[in-house]
């Protein structure tokens, strides 16, 4: 079974952070220039939430807010779920759907090491399904 730190190691652990006094537009900004839906909110070296595109939908612009004037901590989703590199990738994929979650930060004894997303999680996912695929192909293909 592959676990959390399976994927950093294919992935990296490059954390994108904001702070929490930053504009959801600075916010937006980085999402867009790092090509991501989510980040994390930091306060120094503390985890204090995580800001999606979803946060902007749904708290911005559908109630009227403008990004340039809203700060980060108003918008956030606050106490994210968290898991630790040791977590199983399909409990991630559980907590992510029974949460409604698709971006989990990766702790290490309350250090940020990292971020999964649930593309990550299905990816990896995929990847343990193909290969017991590939493996009992070759075992059928052997006892013939």
């Amino acid at each position: 079974m592959k676990s959390v730190k399976d994927i950093l190691r294919i992935k990296g652990s490059q954390v994108w952070s904001v702070h929490p006094d930053a504009t959801l537009f600075e916010a937006l900004q980085i999402m867009s220039e790092r090509n991501v839906g989510a980040l994390v909110v930091l306060e120094g070296e503390n985890l204090v939430g995580v800001i999606s595109e979803r946060d902007y939908a749904r708290k911005i612009i559908l109630k009227g807010k403008t990004s340039r004037e809203t700060r980060v901590r108003e918008v956030m989703s606050e106490n994210p779920i968290c898991v630790d590199p040791d977590t199983e990738v399909e409990i991630c994929m559980a907590l992510m759907t029974d949460q409604r979650v698709r971006h989990l930060p990766v702790l290490d004894r309350g250090r940020l090491v990292g971020v999964i997303s649930i593309g990550d999680v299905v990816k990896a996912v995929l990847s343990e399904k193909e290969f017991l695929i590939e493996q009992l192909e070759k075992y059928i293909r052997g006892h013939r």
